[in-house]
């Protein structure tokens, strides 16, 4: 792994998990050995990060150097915390995980006081309930729409039938109980809005429908009324 990956991914594992860390703790997130991390914790302490703690102890991420300080209302702590939690609730694994990089990397830019209010929020999300079927391959489905690549799926339709599809996915939306994703398809030639808890797999085709993703999607949201 290049030096410079470690390095991220070392700042990362420092930003999201609950200090101290132990060397061993940061080696086994971070792949790598622990004489390693001793190295890249100096690195990071060397290029500005200020890292608290000692081997045999663990570390603390002080004051983030690579990212720049940010300043931020008390509400505005509280609308960040409150939409991270809301994406930790939807059930894909990717996004929680993100959400939680998202907070961590705030955290380590924000003054004390400002920590103070992100840990102690009074803003929370609570379900009783999984709002979203979870779609064990929505990591493709996003990769395609951030490639703009056409995706192969297997689908039911509302009775039952299987087909399998061929669509150009523009984004995937999440509604109130129904995670959809936003798609041209191929075999109607018309756009067409797939329920992921129909989609039996998917494959990505490798063919390419750039640039038009981001006119086809104005376009869909427009013949749906969406805003945005």
């Amino acid at each position: 792994m290049p030096r410079t990956d470690r390095l991220f991914r070392l700042l990362d594992a420092l930003r999201r998990l609950e200090p101290p860390v132990t060397a061993a703790h940061l080696a086994a997130e971070t792949g790598v050995s622990v004489r390693s991390v001793y190295r890249d914790i100096e690195t990071l302490r060397t290029g500005g990060a200020e890292i608290g703690g000692e081997r045999g102890v663990g570390y603390t991420l002080v004051e983030d150097g690579m990212l720049r300080p940010q300043t931020f209302s008390r509400i505005e702590i509280e609308a960040l915390t409150l939409g991270m939690a809301e994406v930790q609730g939807m059930g894909d694994p990717a996004l929680v995980a993100a959400a939680q990089a998202v907070l961590g990397k705030v955290a380590s830019t924000l003054p004390s006081l400002g920590q103070q209010h992100l840990l102690h929020a009074v803003s929370g999300v609570h379900r009783f309930q999984e709002r979203y079927a979870s779609l064990p391959d929505m990591a493709v489905v996003r990769a395609c729409c951030w490639r703009e690549e056409a995706l192969s799926i297997g689908y039911l339709d509302r009775d039952g039938v299987a087909s399998e599809r061929t669509i150009w996915p523009l984004a995937i939306v999440y509604l109130d109980r129904m995670l959809v994703v936003l798609a041209r398809c191929c075999l109607r030639e018309d756009f067409r809005m797939f329920r992921a808890d129909r989609i039996q797999w998917v494959q990505a085709t490798g063919a390419s429908f750039r640039p038009r993703r981001a006119a086809l999607l104005r376009a869909y949201r427009a013949r749906l009324d969406w805003a945005g």
